[in-house]
């Protein structure tokens, strides 16, 4: 996942999990982070805050003034995004600790834990 839609996917966990005992003070702090980002700019504060209620409606409107505000590239929002993520679903939550990108061609690519590969080389008659 690449760390826009790790934040988003965090601000939407979060938004669902906040009434809970799940989350609540990860999604704080990840929700406090961004505002301090995104400060002095109103259109997308209040993106952010109507995200919160409709989350399906402002995502991409939110996307867009995240990515503008340089959210996506702020280390500290994506750790904090990674844990709220991992507190509200622990399982799920591996597939946001790699973080791969390729600058060539693959034919062929293995990310994760636990992975076994078998290559066979030579040709088929």
């Amino acid at each position: 996942m690449d760390p826009i839609t790790i934040i988003l996917s965090a601000l939407v966990a979060g938004t669902a999990k906040a009434v809970g005992d799940v989350a609540p003070d990860a999604y704080k702090a990840l929700k406090a982070l961004v505002k301090k980002k995104l400060a002095g700019k109103p259109v997308a504060e209040v993106m952010l805050e109507e995200h919160e209620k409709d989350p399906e409606t402002y995502a991409a409107p939110l996307k867009k003034n995240l990515v503008e505000a340089g959210v996506d590239k702020d280390e500290e929002i994506l750790k904090v995004a990674q844990e709220l993520l991992k507190q509200v679903n622990p399982e799920a939550s591996t597939a946001a600790k790699y973080k791969t990108e390729f600058q060539a061609e693959v034919n062929a690519a293995q990310i994760g834990d636990q992975n076994k590969q078998e290559n066979k080389f030579g040709v088929a008659k």
